[in-house]
């Protein structure tokens, strides 16, 4: 299309400047905090917020435990399917917004799968809590990052499409 703006750099920064965030918080949390050794007492940052040290060796919600070497290389090669999946959509993609999206999705996607080839777990850390009630798991920032990028990109999808039904109306 001529004239079209290309945002591949914009996704690809969004997912690069993720990836590496992500992996410089999961350092500083594995290492210089030692929060594995500090157990369940983690070290509280807020009143509802503490950094709690976690191996996740499953995927959301600890769906599909990968306790085997087996599965763990097969939870890898699926999450990354998924990610190549992302990385073309975002490829393709012609809205700012969504390429943005996606690439918050596709930078916290190699994040923890980073992590799962490097150790065969996922470093969770962040635990938000009320009291004794947890809305979340333990997640960590490239968690967050699928997730708004997810959030997002539904919205976008909801509020557009409500959006072209209403005009088509006109």
């Amino acid at each position: 299309m001529p004239g079209a703006i290309n945002h591949r750099p914009l996704g690809l920064t969004v997912a690069v400047v993720t990836l590496l965030t992500d992996q410089l918080v999961k350092y500083i949390v594995t290492w210089p905090l030692a929060l594995k050794g500090r157990a369940d007492a983690g070290i509280e940052i807020l009143p509802i917020f503490r950094l709690r040290w976690l191996e996740n060796r499953g995927v959301s919600m600890g769906f599909f435990h990968a306790d085997t070497n087996l599965m763990r290389w097969l939870l890898v090669g699926m999450t990354v399917l998924i990610a190549a999946f992302v990385g073309v959509w975002m490829w393709r993609e012609k809205a700012r917004a969504d390429v943005a999206a996606l690439g918050l999705v596709l930078g916290g996607a190699i994040g923890n799968i980073a992590d799962r080839m490097r150790l065969g777990y996922v470093v969770d850390y962040a635990d938000l809590h009320f009291g004794e009630w947890r809305p979340f798991l333990i997640f960590n920032l490239a968690d967050a990052a699928i997730t708004i990028g997810v959030l997002i990109l539904l919205a976008r999808a909801l509020l557009l499409r409500e959006k072209s039904a209403k005009t088509e109306s006109l």
